[in-house]
């Protein structure tokens, strides 16, 4: 199955990793394990792991090739909005070779929360 992978340089990766799962977990199944510093979240169609190692957090997303955008912006959206102080970056890399997408705060980015936003929680 194809696997796109970001990479998010922080000071405090449990600390998102928990609270990328909890937010995502009220709409798709979620678990996250703090001890282990691992966590995952089952989408339609895809999944994605979070782990949290040292001054990073290693996201991953798998589904077919032509939901892997979808799945690299739900995960990779929520986050930079949860780090916006952190000016979080997810620049995801396809292990084809092939670049991912780009997650940044933008200014304008509030204009996701429009009629759309409740779909992005479940690709699908």
């Amino acid at each position: 199955m194809p696997r796109s992978e970001a990479r998010v340089v922080t000071d405090r990766p449990h600390r998102y990793a928990k609270q990328l799962a909890a937010h995502l977990g009220r709409k798709v199944q979620s678990s996250w394990d703090e001890e282990a510093g691992l966590g995952a979240l089952t989408f339609d169609r895809g999944s994605a792991t979070l782990t949290a190692e040292p001054g990073t957090l290693v996201l991953a997303v798998e589904g077919e090739a032509e939901h892997l955008d979808q799945l690299e912006g739900v995960v990779g959206r929520h986050l930079v909005r949860f780090g916006v102080k952190d000016e979080l970056v997810a620049e995801w890399h396809r292990d084809d070779g092939r670049p991912g997408s780009v997650q940044r705060y933008e200014a304008d980015h509030a204009a996701l929360h429009g009629p759309d936003h409740a779909a992005e929680h479940n690709p699908g």
